[in-house]
């Protein structure tokens, strides 16, 4: 009778494992086709993005295009979505990390201006000179005067830019709290997220 039992307990068993595995993959099923849909709303966009990419090209114009936010905003995952189509040859992805003795002591904005696009190119900024506002006091890379000097001038040179024919876009990523928690664990927990 106990063997029984145990077989009894041991196919209830089996059978929420095999329920549990079914919920599985009914949910990445769901979250399969909700992906599905989204890059197939994307298409209109991408495409429209290749023309502005020829018009750049032809025209000669450069264009700059600034991603910023929060972490784990999904700057990054927007980025590779809005360049999946593009021409490699005609932009370039720029994620510059925190400032180096050598460019703490160097205009503010070289180390930008180094990765412009030239004439044809658009450059996309994943984070940018924003930091300055954002990221740097919090961290304690810039002092409170820097910080004053880059918001009393980040105005004029984002006018000048603009002057001289190049196309600014600024975008600013935002998550709530909770969601950003929920993206940090995923990405703790993912190994393929860490990097």
């Amino acid at each position: 009778m106990t063997d029984l039992k145990q077989e009894v307990e041991q196919l209830k068993q089996e059978k929420q494992a095999l329920l549990d595995e079914i919920s599985r993959m009914k949910a990445n099923a769901k979250k399969a086709v909700k992906r599905r849909r989204i890059e197939q709303n994307l298409k209109p966009y991408q495409a429209e993005l290749i023309q502005l990419q020829r018009y750049l090209e032809k025209s000669g114009r450069r264009m700059i295009i600034l991603f910023e936010g929060r972490d784990a905003s999904g700057k990054g995952g927007t980025i590779r979505r809005v360049t999946r189509y593009m021409n490699e040859k005609h932009y370039r992805v720029v994620a510059l990390g925190k400032p180096t003795e050598n460019q703490k002591s160097q205009w503010f904005f070289q180390k930008y201006v180094r990765e412009f696009p030239r004439g044809g190119e658009m450059v996309l900024f994943d984070r940018s000179w924003y930091n300055r506002a954002m990221v740097e006091p919090v961290f304690g890379f810039c002092t409170e005067d820097e910080y004053k000097n880059f918001m009393k001038g980040v105005t004029g040179f984002e006018k000048d830019l603009v002057r001289q024919g190049t196309i600014l876009i600024k975008l600013y990523f935002s998550v709530t709290r909770e969601e950003q928690a929920h993206r940090f664990k995923r990405r703790k927990d993912d190994p393929l997220r860490q990097w």
